[in-house]
């Protein structure tokens, strides 16, 4: 026979959780032996477990009572409904694990996949995080104001990305990130990018989300502002340069 102490550690619980039971008709309260305490049964032992097993599944406490007095058959089908249940929610809780890891990188929420292997190539190619993120931000825009370009846009990204010239000026940009604006590597590196520019005949007339994601570019470096300011500054002389001629 045991005590409320022991009876509440075999099966796990508080001794206050018994007495809980006990106030609410699920686990019948013995009378006091000749030495003023309540024993409890093995028999007790068992129901106990039973009712902390269901309860912690989630059954009410008022569902409980029926279960323990119900048949056999009656017991097994209620059981399978509770397992069905909990399967449920397990699912439901992956499926938010699922999320919740996506808002790690917060990409797969809102780009299609073929843009968010372009992100994960550029971190295996060595690009910064920092870059990744802003490039993440002018894929969302792009995707917002003008969604008709972005197969296009996809394609020339990875088609820059596996051309070596284009490639290196990239990371190096991305290199440049925590240099001063003062630093004399900075000369050529907007020297080399300004040839690439000219190379390529930029369209001068881009899109306005652009312009928003060169003002994040210069906000989250004083070297790539410097680099930003420099490049536009060459586009607008060589501009009224040509309409001079």
């Amino acid at each position: 026979m045991l005590t409320i102490s022991r009876l509440a550690a075999t099966a796990g619980v508080t001794v206050r959780t018994v007495r809980h039971y006990h106030h609410v008709g699920l686990l019948p309260e013995p009378e006091r032996d000749a030495s003023g305490y309540r024993r409890y049964s093995a028999q007790a032992v068992v129901d106990l477990i039973r009712i902390r097993t269901l309860a912690d599944a989630g059954v009410p406490l008022a569902r409980i009572d029926a279960l323990l007095h119900a048949q056999p058959a009656e017991f097994a089908a209620t059981v399978t409904d509770i397992d069905a249940e909990l399967q449920r929610k397990i699912d439901q809780l992956t499926e938010y694990r699922r999320r919740i890891t996506d808002l790690d990188s917060g990409e797969r929420l809102v780009l299609p996949p073929e843009v968010v292997a372009i992100l994960d190539r550029m971190r295996g190619l060595g690009v910064g995080e920092r870059r990744v993120r802003l490039e993440r931000d002018a894929w969302i825009l792009m995707q917002a104001l003008d969604p008709h370009v972005m197969p296009q846009r996809i394609r020339d990204k990875n088609a820059g990305l596996d051309d070596p010239e284009t490639l290196r000026l990239y990371l190096a940009c991305d290199q440049s990130v925590d240099w001063d604006p003062d630093d004399p590597r900075l000369d050529q590196l907007i020297d080399d990018l300004d040839a690439w520019e000219i190379k390529h005949e930029q369209d001068d007339s881009r899109p306005g989300y652009v312009k928003l994601v060169s003002c994040r570019i210069s906000e989250a470096s004083p070297a790539w502002q410097r680099i930003v300011d420099a490049l536009a500054h060459r586009a607008k002389r060589r501009l009224a340069a040509g309409h001079d001629s």
